[in-house]
This record gives structure tokens, sequence and C-alpha cells, in this order.
């Protein structure tokens, strides 16, 4: 189980090092991040997975993040 959770961690990190290459996070007035670099990784692998009709093609994307290749 453990194991699962942190295939999961790693798969959402990395989605959102890739998602903030595209599209920076803003930075509030305070100086700290809007959002994380998982959350934005967790936000776009949950919209893809429970959208799965409309968005198949940014889900077979995602799923290479899992590969090594």
């Amino acid at each position: 189980m453990i194991a699962l959770l942190a295939i999961g961690l790693c798969w959402a990190f990395r989605t959102g090092e890739w998602l903030v290459k595209q599209n920076p996070i803003v930075i509030k007035k305070h100086g700290r991040k809007a959002k994380s670099i998982f959350r934005c990784g967790f936000d776009y692998l949950r919209r893809v997975i429970l959208n799965l009709e409309e968005h198949e093609t940014e889900l077979l994307k995602a799923l290479q993040f899992l590969s090594c290749t």
C-alpha cells in the first residue's frame, strides 16, 4: 500500500514539474507560490482521470511519466 502511495506521489510531482515548465506558478505578494508543484500535478491528474472520454490523449501523455522511456 505504501508503495502505491509513493508511486502516486512521484507521478503527481513529475507531472507538476512538467506543467510548471509550460506555465509557471504565480508568485503571491508575500513571496510564496500560489500552489505547490505537487498540487498542480495532482489537480491535473485528477481532472484527466475523472474525465477519461474528454482527456484520453492527455492521460496517455501523463502515463508516459511513469515509464522511464
